[in-house]
């Protein structure tokens, strides 16, 4: 039996290169991270003018800030002059301007060229025009995100869609009010596996009996094997003597209030392209965020979201945190474990997928299409 001669209960997979070699890798950064919508950072980690945070989008370091105006800006982390990298550290704050540690060329938050050695006996430089390059930059659900194409997708047609595809309605997450929330815990997983791999696991729950005993605990429907993810509008409604989204079923902490009654008491999951998992539950959301560093390791942000009279209040958010620690555990160790696999010669042209796993050949087609032909 070869992947071409499958029963009609499988269809294959991507063939095994797709997830080791560079030059797969390559296209994803430049036709995917690129060019797409992506999620960098959390509004609040720029509170005032001159905060800045620099993520790696595809192939490019991208420098985030607030401008003195309290807008946000986003800019390719490079100067102009000699391609010096502005900031080379993850996060921190500077004055009215950013300054290039090699020869001092220096630019407002606005990105203007202000100043630089012997820059007014060159009035022919433009400070526009040799100002920082800005990249498109958006802010929703309370994060900051980036697009490097020289004309962004709609972000309503891409993103948006993703939700609107999920949940039926864009209405379902707002009455989640996530921009209001605050992060009250922050976990980074470094992924020894392809992003594609973590996404994946998360789009199914044919592994969830097996790995996930505490989750399908809380929520038994996810012991079946078919996830909330499948059905648009359907959440995972909690077990009968569960009380909250912990890693006892304890009760969890205060509800947020603007959600509906159908959403009480339930778990909704989605997948937003290329990079974000949004998890929903009663009192607090689960935020991920996908860094793809190489084509065999992944940094994952989290973020695990609650009211903001729950994070100054100091109330224990620990038995929700560690539900989703362990299942983020388990899903990585997984991942893991595939990864090698990708290499070997029984998966030169892929594996396959059962029933509850088809939708998973419409994210292979997806990514086929966004990197095209690969030889």
């Amino acid at each position: 039996m070869t992947i071409t001669n499958l029963p009609e209960s499988l269809i294959p997979t991507l063939p095994g290169r797709y997830y080791t070699d560079p030059d797969v890798f390559r296209l994803e950064q430049e036709r995917i991270f690129e060019a797409m919508w992506f999620c960098v950072a959390r509004s609040s980690e720029l509170p005032k003018p001159g905060a800045f945070r620099t993520v790696d989008v595809g192939r490019e370091s991208v420098l985030v800030t607030r401008s003195r105006g309290g807008g946000i800006r986003a800019y390719l982390n490079v100067c102009r002059h000699r391609g010096a990298k502005l900031c080379t550290e993850p996060a921190g704050e500077v004055g009215r301007a950013f300054q290039c540690p090699y020869h001092a060329w220096t630019y407002d938050l606005e990105g203007k060229l202000i100043a630089a050695p012997n820059l007014t006996k060159m009035p022919d430089v433009g400070r526009t025009e040799y100002g920082l390059a800005a990249v498109h930059v958006t802010e929703w659900l309370g994060y900051v995100w980036v697009c490097l194409a020289e004309e962004a997708p709609s972000f309503d047609e891409t993103v948006i869609a993703d939700v609107v595809g999920r949940l039926g309605e864009v209405e379902a997450l707002e009455r989640y009010d996530v921009d209001s929330l605050e992060v009250g815990r922050r976990i980074v997983y470094d992924v020894k596996a392809n992003w594609k791999l973590i996404i994946e696991n998360f789009m199914e729950c044919y592994h969830c009996a097996t790995i996930h005993p505490e989750l399908t605990e809380v929520l038994p429907e996810f012991a079946d094997g078919y996830a909330a993810q499948y059905y648009v509008g359907h959440g995972a409604e909690f077990g009968d003597e569960i009380k909250g989204f912990t890693i006892d079923g304890s009760e969890g902490v205060a509800r947020i209030p603007t959600i509906s009654e159908d959403q009480d008491r339930r778990y909704y999951a989605i997948t937003v392209r290329p990079q974000v998992f949004i998890n929903l539950v009663p009192d607090h959301v689960i935020f991920h965020r996908m860094y793809p560093v190489s084509e065999e390791r992944t940094i994952v942000e989290c973020d695990w979201l609650y009211r903001k009279d729950v994070v100054a209040s100091g109330t224990d958010v620990s038995r929700s945190v560690e539900l989703f620690d362990r299942v983020n555990r388990q899903d990585f160790d997984a991942c893991e474990r595939c990864q090698p696999a990708m290499s070997s010669r029984l998966y030169e042209q892929g594996g396959v997928l059962v029933p509850s796993e088809h939708h998973i050949g419409e994210f292979h087609h997806w990514v086929e299409s966004r990197i095209g032909p690969v030889q």
